[in-house]
């Protein structure tokens, strides 16, 4: 697989803010991995994408930071739609959800300014929340997104009528939303055949999510598979597991944070599975079972494993990636690095500096992953 880093670690906002990261952040954790070319995961809020779609000299300030720098762009982070670092961020990043045309319309930006940053001959993929949040869901609500992802399908084959460049859009399922895990996407999808039956649309597997939801990563990946649907993206990804709740809650206290939501779930083989929206409320209530494995929704930088009682679900994701190979256009899947966390992790997992955080994710991934890594020949390589 073609591997990347998301830049949703980053907090740029415009196109000029996305710039100045690749030159502080991304070029320097591709030389620090010793990488000739490494390739990023754009998140491309709002505002930035509306002028890549529409300025062709901000397209080309971006495209020149990137050959600078030895970044390859094939990837989008569509998921936030602003404000991802904001001090509170919680809820929020389920809107504008897929009801509304502000959604739309952001994702057609971002569909239209990846087609034309992509290298002749590329194809692209962006990934995008799963329809919404799920309070207040009705079938009503549930046309209008359909509806829109419709109208997206089509823009999508406008685009690559225009360019000759194809873009898929990758639903990412998450813990808590419409689209909870890998049966709610599949059988939404499989509703949809029309979204799904040229490819231009498909799952995301974010393996943080994956793992949360206790699925067993080559079942949900053969699933999807049997469904006809294609897997566009993973988002290598794990999660903090709690072996033993009943030893961890000081342990547990740091990642309870408060700027994003952090869904807690048990271990469905130990008893009843139970679900939480958020790990400040599973900590302040007393009446959560502590008898059994839990999994939280933090994403745990690749290449570290926090102190006992904690763990990570490393496994996951490897067993995930060997999965998708399997399928017929696994190998056309991008692997996109997502650890968004960086800034609220505990201070014993704080890097000296974030290029050295994700040039360390990059080398677990070269090490433990099947990834195209071109090495660099010399210092300073491209």
């Amino acid at each position: 697989m073609r591997l990347s880093y998301c830049t949703n670690a980053h907090p740029a906002e415009d196109v000029d803010g996305i710039i100045a990261q690749l030159h502080e952040h991304a070029g320097p954790a591709r030389r620090a991995s010793g990488l000739g070319r490494l390739g990023v995961g754009l998140w491309l809020p709002v505002d930035a994408a509306a002028q890549l779609a529409e300025d062709a000299d901000a397209r080309a300030r971006l495209a020149a930071a990137l050959d600078a720098e030895g970044l390859e762009l094939f990837t989008v982070n569509a998921f936030p739609y602003r404000g991802f670092h904001d001090d509170v961020v919680k809820l929020g990043v389920y809107s504008p959800d897929w009801t509304s045309d502000e959604r739309l319309e952001f994702t057609k930006d971002c569909a239209t300014a990846l087609a034309l940053l992509l290298p002749e001959g590329e194809s692209g993929s962006i990934s995008t929340l799963p329809l919404g949040w799920r309070d207040g869901w009705t079938p009503e609500r549930d046309a209008a997104a359909a509806s829109r992802l419709r109208s997206l399908h089509d823009h999508l084959a406008a685009i690559e009528r225009e360019t000759g460049r194809s873009v898929r859009i990758a639903v990412e399922p998450e813990p808590g939303c419409i689209l909870d895990d890998v049966d709610d996407v599949v059988d939404w999808l499989a509703a949809h055949p029309e979204l799904t039956a040229d490819g231009r649309i498909g799952v995301c597997l974010d393996t943080c999510h994956l793992a949360v939801s206790y699925a067993d990563p080559a079942a949900a990946v053969r699933r999807i598979e049997e469904a006809g649907v294609r897997v566009v993206k993973v988002q290598a990804s794990a999660a903090l597991e709690v072996p033993d709740p009943s030893a961890a809650a000081e342990a547990l206290a740091p990642f309870a944070e408060a700027r994003y939501l952090h869904q807690v779930r048990t271990d469905p083989a130990a008893g009843e599975a139970l679900r939480a929206d958020d790990l400040v409320d599973v900590l302040a209530d007393h009446e959560w079972p502590h008898d059994r494995p839990w999994r939280v929704h933090v994403h745990i930088p690749l290449h570290l494993t926090p102190a006992a009682p904690l763990a990570s679900t490393q496994h996951v994701l490897r067993e995930a990636v060997a999965a998708v190979l399997e399928t017929e256009h696994g190998a056309e899947a991008h692997l996109d690095i997502e650890t968004y966390t960086w800034t609220v992790l505990p201070a014993e997992m704080q890097p000296a500096t974030l290029a050295d955080g994700i040039a360390g994710e990059v080398r677990w991934a070269a090490r433990e992953l099947p990834v195209d890594m071109p090495v660099a020949s010399g210092e300073g390589a491209r």
